[in-house]
């Protein structure tokens, strides 16, 4: 098949999950030889904009007719069997549904987030879980500011998805969700459910971790990273450890983490486990403030996709706190792949990845004594934890197998090239 990736990616500074999902399905899907061809976006861009193209971006948030006539143009020279749509914001905008529209050219869609519900995109404000836009968008939005907590910075995000949202339901032909709690939250939305997917994000086998990973300087040129055999000879005597590897942010859980560290510490005393923290964010100057004063952490920084492979690999155990309910769990399936077992809050996609006792631990949501009493039990219990670290190898290959997956995925392909939606929102 010849497929069109159309995708805006996300900043530098915001190493983004998203952009390895496009990436590794792209790299895939051209080793089965099929042929790829990516129309993208760099949000990146908009850092050298002139101030007043700057101030034009919320206008470009609802409707983008750069983005608009350029796939047009792509569309018209390239032909391509299916466009496979992944994230719009904020300068593609839906302009590019009637793109494909007027070029006849059914589109899958992948839905990442809970965008189409939701400003922020995550369901999290003010430090816990929300869910007041759930089919009411865009009023609650506009008026908490959800979105980088601004109301005149809400409301291009909200108008852009109320004023597209007959488009969103009657321009694509097929929707994949990468979680089925992810469907669930966004039932609101109102889609045709014949064309509705669940199909879990591709992730590697163990060998394919560094073989798909991009380095820092080509994904986040940016990004500071650590030297992978520094790391690796700082920790080489350190005492058994868990690793956290994500954005140092609220949605991620890192607040939880300190907290149910410290209860963890406070009952274990000398010795135990170490904490490895890798990955950067906007909490980064108070967790390394927080771990300068606790011997029993260790951060590792912004790393490349080996490395942190690496890393985790060495673990007992990988931590999951998110206070976010979370559509997928990339992490998840990486440690499974590695097998080692995730430790995880018990919402979002967790609980239909991990089987709680089986593969992986599941406690309860925002609660630092639990998250404390988890890695208590990793300490306690290390054969345990090694047998669900071979039992979430086998759930990786039974339930995440890249190639059934891929075949899933080419499978909703051929699916919308056969039952192609192209009307008009209105029609």
């Amino acid at each position: 098949m010849k497929i069109m990736q159309v995708h805006n990616r996300y900043r530098s500074t915001a190493p983004s999950g998203e952009n390895r999902v496009v990436d590794t399905e792209a790299a895939a899907l051209a080793g089965l030889g099929h042929e790829v061809i990516r129309f993208e976006r760099h949000s990146d861009d908009i850092e050298g904009w002139s101030r007043a193209k700057k101030a034009a971006l919320p206008g470009r948030v609802v409707w983008s007719a750069e983005a608009h006539h350029a796939l047009a143009g792509e569309l018209r020279s390239h032909r391509p069997d299916v466009v496979h749509l992944h994230n719009t914001f904020p300068l593609l905008s839906p302009a590019v549904l009637y793109a494909c529209r007027d070029a006849a050219v059914p589109v899958v869609a992948t839905i990442h987030n809970y965008k189409l519900a939701c400003a922020s995109g995550d369901f999290f404000r003010d430090g816990t879980v929300c869910h007041d836009c759930a089919g009411r968008l865009p009023g609650p939005a506009v008026r908490h500011g959800c979105y980088r907590g601004s109301r005149a910075a809400t409301a291009p995000v909200a108008l852009a998805m109320t004023a597209h949202r007959r488009a969103w339901r009657s321009l694509v032909s097929a929707y994949i969700f990468i979680s089925a709690a992810q469907r669930e939250l966004l039932t609101g939305l109102g889609l045709d459910q014949d064309r509705v997917f669940v199909r879990h994000n591709l992730i590697p086998a163990r060998a394919g971790l560094a073989a798909v990973a991009e380095p820092p300087d080509a994904e986040h040129p940016d990004a500071e990273s650590v030297d992978a055999e520094s790391v690796d000879a700082e920790l080489a005597d350190t005492d058994p450890m868990v690793v956290y590897a994500g954005r140092l942010d609220a949605a991620k859980g890192v607040p939880l983490l300190m907290a149910g560290w410290d209860h963890y510490r406070a009952a274990a005393g000398d010795g135990g486990l170490g904490l490895l923290i890798v990955g950067a964010g906007p909490l980064e100057d108070e967790v390394a403030a927080w771990a300068a004063a606790r011997p029993s952490v260790r951060l590792a920084g912004q790393v490349d996709g080996v490395t942190c492979a690496r890393l985790m690999s060495g673990a007992r155990a990988v931590l999951l706190p998110s206070a976010w309910e979370e559509t997928f769990g990339l992490v998840v399936v990486e440690a499974m792949a590695l097998g080692v077992p995730p430790v995880a809050t018990a919402h979002g996609s967790f609980t239909e990845l991990i089987t709680d006792g089986v593969d992986g631990v599941l406690f309860r949501p925002g609660d630092p004594a639990a998250l404390g009493q988890a890695v208590a039990d990793v300490a306690a219990e290390p054969v345990r934890y090694a047998t669900y670290g071979r039992q979430a190898r086998e759930t990786y290959e039974k339930r995440f197998d890249p190639d059934r997956n891929l075949d899933q995925l080419t499978g909703i392909y051929r699916y919308a090239i056969d039952h192609p939606v192209l009307e008009t929102p209105d029609g």
